[in-house]
């Protein structure tokens, strides 16, 4: 299949069934429901919206400065600031074609640190297996807190069978890689094997830093920080600010996953996240005002941030030379 054809459908497959799943959610309310969805949206307390916002950028700024103890061992320092605004300019990209972010922030590093793509990104992946690692923690705790609901939830939602199906096509596809990488003596397996020697140099790179432990509680912050956005933002709506905390954490989770393997969440967030809020008894209403408004201003947060580091990187590395 044409590359071209590859990279569009990527693109347009997560759209059309976020839009789908917009038109779908919508399309079962009447038109009381949908009055009192409004409602909620007008009836919201927006500056403890901001203030919930303000905790996410946070945690972004504090991921810009935790990203150079990776880099370090490599024997790169990037201004913190070129940080910063890769980091934001990688949320931005990810709103339109899913997971090019990790790309573009290795790209930014590239074009005005001076670190090899190869490298950077490797620090990159090393970062998402640990915030991996934590977003499984919580998830774990969520099935400690409410198995049996969640579980049910997650069976309605994920398929066993299609689950085991894409297991068993992505460990086929790591085995022929390897084999590949191992006895192909083709250029290109040369070019890949180059590649990933230096994409391996930076996933390690976290084992061979200095500062672990600080690594570790700032990983600890920046993941206390987006379940104290999260918690923050169910305080903006009277009915959900008596959600108890065991429930936030579970619908956190659930929210967590429909924005980190969607195109950050675009129809999926709100879906989801009033889907798990039914489960424990908060009207689908709600559910949707309140998945709708934290999506939305995180979104505008991410587009602001993204947009102001693409105008500003140029001009601050301009003026640092």
């Amino acid at each position: 299949m044409n590359a071209t054809i590859i990279k569009f459908l990527k693109i347009s497959i997560p759209l059309a069934l976020g839009v789908f799943l917009i038109y779908y959610s919508y399309s079962k309310f009447s038109e009381q429901q949908l009055a009192d969805i409004s409602f909620y949206f007008s009836n919201a307390n927006y500056g403890i919206v901001l203030l919930s916002v303000f905790f996410s950028i946070l945690s972004h700024f504090l991921r810009a400065f935790r990203w150079n103890f990776m880099l370090e061992p490599l024997g790169y320092r990037p201004k913190l600031a070129n940080n910063f605004m890769a980091v934001n300019i990688a949320y931005l990209m990810n709103i339109f074609i899913p997971k090019s972010g990790e790309i573009s922030r290795a790209i930014v590093l590239d074009k005005y640190e001076n670190v090899p793509f190869k490298k950077g990104f490797g620090t990159i992946i090393s970062e998402r297996v640990v915030d991996l690692i934590f977003l499984l923690g919580f998830t774990a705790i969520a099935l400690l807190i409410q198995f049996d609901k969640l579980y049910n939830y997650l069976a309605e939602v994920i398929q066993p069978t299609k689950l085991i199906i894409a297991l068993i096509g992505l460990i086929t596809l790591i085995i022929v890689g390897f084999l590949f990488l191992k006895y192909s003596k083709s250029k290109l397996q040369q070019k890949v094997k180059k590649f990933y020697l230096g994409l391996k140099e930076g996933v390690f790179s976290i084992i061979h830093m200095r500062r672990k432990g600080a690594f570790l509680l700032l990983s600890c912050i920046i993941w206390g920080l987006y379940l104290l956005s999260f918690y923050t933002a169910f305080q903006a709506l009277d009915e959900t600010s008596i959600v108890p905390i065991s429930t936030i954490i579970i619908v956190f989770v659930v929210g967590s996953f429909a924005f980190a393997f969607t195109n950050s969440g675009f129809g999926f967030y709100p879906f989801f996240v009033a889907g798990i809020l039914v489960v424990f008894n908060i009207p689908e209403t709600i559910g949707t005002a309140f998945g709708w408004i934290v999506w939305t201003s995180n979104i505008a947060s991410i587009v602001c941030f993204g947009v102001l580091s693409l105008i500003l990187l140029p001009f601050y590395n301009k003026i640092k030379l």
